[in-house]
């Protein structure tokens, strides 16, 4: 089975952070380039995330634009051990969009049972190193016809994807600021020892949204 074509989603400051050391992230880029965000939402079939950054930021991750998408993308939250807690704006807005929540094979089945009762999809695929297997969550959502997925954050679910050679295309907005060391990574650790062991990808468009830069990139051939 062929899985999903992945378009990973940054908004960071110029050096690479997405949120403030206590975890502020409210708003890194502008109004422009969040607008083109939504835009990038309502053309995919799914948009991702991992548990860490539904438990941060309590997001909806409905594509806001106007007029609305004909249909909203499938939310998708890989949370390993099925934590996810059965509220939040996430079940607020099934009504808008569906939910499917993937965790590993060995996840308890009482949290599997809550989250189903509160409305969510659940799938469970087996567990890799760092947690869900992100290739077998992408085979998962393959199966249930979804052809391109969007994924968003947090940190750790990037690195994953990037390690994995699962990331397609980058789009990357980044504000005028700068966060520090101490600010919270787009990539969480790749464990690179060597300049030749780092994923390589050409840039295909720049763009200016106000005082924001818009960067796209595409796997390098």
């Amino acid at each position: 089975m062929v899985r999903p074509y992945v378009t990973l989603k940054l908004a960071t400051s110029l050096d690479g952070r997405i949120a403030t050391a206590s975890g502020e992230s409210r708003w890194i880029t502008g109004e422009l380039a969040r607008a083109e965000v939504q835009k990038l939402r309502a053309n995919h079939d799914a948009v991702m995330i991992g548990a860490g950054t539904a438990w941060a930021d309590d997001p909806e991750l409905l594509a806001r634009t106007d007029p609305p998408p004909a249909k909203q993308p499938l939310r998708v939250v890989l949370d390993s051990n099925l934590n996810l807690p059965p509220a939040g704006r996430l079940f607020e807005t099934l009504a808008q969009a569906p939910l499917l929540v993937i965790g590993a094979e060995d996840a308890e089945f009482e949290r599997r049972a809550g989250l189903q009762s509160a409305g969510a999809r659940v799938a469970v695929v087996p567990r890799g190193a760092g947690g869900v297997d992100a290739s077998e969550a992408l085979l998962q959502l393959a199966a249930d016809g979804v052809q391109r997925v969007l994924v968003e954050g947090g940190g750790k679910l990037a690195a994953s994807l990037i390690q994995g050679g699962l990331v397609d295309r980058l789009e990357w907005f980044r504000a005028p600021m700068v966060l520090g060391e101490e600010g919270r990574p787009a990539v969480a650790a790749l464990a690179l020892d060597r300049l030749a062991d780092a994923p390589r990808l050409t840039r295909v468009a720049l763009r200016e949204l106000g005082p924001d830069v818009w960067e796209s990139y595409e796997r390098a051939s």
